[in-house]
């Protein structure tokens, strides 16, 4: 068979989907889950290698257009077909859903309550994550979206802390709740005009009125806000952290909050780009708010889970700002802070993980000095917060850079604006460091805790978790010195969609065409966009 007309989307889906039926009949003699981890190990291995063949072989970098597409006809008594595809947007995050779920299945090696249970939660996740990026009809994609709601639900509840109730009916009322509006806004669009279709490209390309744009992004900014998350949508992952186990938390900000930005660009910004100008600059306000408001509330935190999960929810508001920009930069911006965060967080949760195992405590007062008995992990916890603190050389930098520079550099914003944004964005990039560095003081620098050294054996770091990080720590610093390595993947893809999202803004209209061609509904305030352009397109 012709390796081009495999289908490999559909396979690197259905596969750990598959075998997750599979392991009720694995014999466990022990009753300790040891065949079973094994056996999710080796599942996952196989399907991030077919995602890594597939991307090398079948992916062509130069082309922003769908590719690896397949359809097939699933009920077409209401027009629903099995379409998967993948473009710059959507196969980066294929690639580390990939990467970073088969390391969190090494992650949970330790796991010996309901094994089985367990390891079908994270298989079946595995499969509804990569389906989430892949899809392209909006049915499908709102089922897939549902399919891991349930799985994380189970692993918060069952697997989790002191709290774990609470923190897991917390995250179905938010995460469910706010995906009846993904349904309401995509049956909407569907609907909408004389042809029924649910497939994204072709709901993308029909007309829309600006009231009907306006309402639909709406929707899906509220149901993607709460995914990315975006405050005061974010309670409910300080709890989720809060409460989870190390694999669950590489899951959550490794994979779960990139859903919400992919979501955001692939459906607010491509499909509905008239009403992304009139939401854009509520976008980037809401995006500094994340930035300073999550770094100065991480400031208070006396958890190391819920420190590192504001420290997360601050740093996705530069994915914000990226798409909020209009320039080609600020949306590369957005999307390698994407990938980075994932890298970076699930490094940091898994290190909370492996912290707590060994003292018991996540809080910070009861620790201190343990960097004398624990000096390999001590070097992973400071390699990786160099990350999150965006030290040149590693992938945060050049992320947030990009994004600094793409919206300081954009044409269609009044200078006065940016400059406001730009300076209190570089306000959280300030902040960050403060909390990491003292968060780090606070583990394992100082007076060494007695306390707690006479009653908890400080293990230095095993091999396993030495492995994880760096294996973590190789895409990170790989990026951060060489960018394009990632960047060339989507640059063409982002090109493109900046092309078409400029076209909704009057002004930047205006500099490029008649200003007859500019509609009065889509004229913005001139106190936000440029005022000249908008006076010209006026005139």
């Amino acid at each position: 068979m012709n390796t081009a007309d495999f289908p490999w989307l559909t396979v690197v889906i259905l596969f750990p989907l598959l075998a997750s039926a599979a392991i009720p009949l694995i014999p466990d003699r022990e009753g300790k889950g040891k065949p079973i981890r094994w056996f999710a190990l080796v599942i996952g291995l196989i399907d991030f290698i077919l995602i890594v063949y597939a991307f090398y072989t079948q992916y062509d970098f130069g082309n922003p257009e769908l590719q690896l597409v397949e359809q097939y006809s699933w009920i077409p008594q209401i027009g629903l077909k099995w379409s998967v595809g993948a473009d710059g947007l959507s196969m980066p995050l294929i690639l580390l859903t990939g990467f970073i779920t088969t390391l969190a299945i090494l992650a949970a090696w330790p796991v010996t309550l309901k094994p089985r249970l367990f390891y079908f939660l994270i298989l079946a996740m595995y499969g509804g994550q990569i389906a989430v990026f892949a899809v392209q009809d909006m049915l499908v994609f709102f089922l897939a979206w549902e399919l891991e709601l349930i799985p994380v639900y189970l692993l918060l509840a069952i697997w989790g802390g002191y709290k774990r109730q609470y923190a897991a009916t917390k995250f179905i009322l938010y995460t469910a709740g706010s995906s009846l509006f993904i349904l309401l806004a995509a049956l909407a669009m569907a609907f909408y005009g004389d042809s029924v279709t649910f497939d994204m490209r072709s709901l993308a390309l029909k007309d829309y009125t600006l009231t009907f744009q306006l309402l639909a992004y709406s929707g899906f900014l509220i149901a993607y806000g709460v995914k990315l998350p975006i405050i005061p949508l974010h309670t409910w992952l300080p709890d989720a952290h809060g409460e989870a186990t190390a694999p669950v938390h590489m899951l959550l900000a490794g994979i779960l909050l990139k859903m919400g930005g992919y979501a955001l660009i692939r459906m607010n910004v491509e499909m509905l780009p008239g009403a992304h100008a009139y939401f854009a600059p509520a976008l980037a306000i809401l995006g500094v708010v994340n930035i300073i408001y999550a770094a100065l509330t991480s400031f208070a935190q006396r958890s190391l889970k819920r420190k590192i999960a504001y420290s997360s929810i601050s740093h996705m508001g530069f994915v914000l700002l990226g798409i909020a920009s209009f320039t080609d930069l600020g949306l590369n911006g957005a999307v390698l802070q994407m990938i980075s965060h994932g890298l970076i967080g699930a490094s940091l949760f898994f290190l909370v993980g492996a912290t707590y195992d060994r003292t018991h405590t996540l809080i910070l007062e009861e620790m201190g000095g343990v960097g004398q008995k624990m000096p390999k992990i001590f070097a992973m916890w400071t390699t990786c917060s160099m990350a999150s603190l965006a030290l040149p050389g590693m992938s945060g930098f050049v992320a947030e850079l990009m994004v600094f520079v793409g919206f300081a550099t954009s044409d269609a914003y009044n200078p006065t604006f940016k400059v406001i944004v730009v300076f209190l964005a570089a306000v959280g990039v300030i902040l960050t460091p403060i909390y990491l560095l003292s968060m780090l003081r606070e583990i394992f620098y100082g007076k060494e805790n007695k306390e707690l050294t006479a009653h908890e054996a400080l293990i230095d770091a095993e091999p396993r978790e030495i492995f994880i990080i760096t294996c973590l720590l190789i895409p990170i610093i790989g990026i951060g010195l060489y960018p394009k390595m990632l960047t060339q993947v989507y640059d063409a893809k982002t090109v493109q969609l900046t092309a078409r999202i400029r076209q909704s803004v009057p002004t930047l209209v205006a500099q490029q065409s008649s200003p007859l061609q500019v509609a009065d509904g889509q004229q913005l305030a001139a106190t936000i966009y440029q005022a000249p352009a908008i006076r010209a397109a006026q005139n």
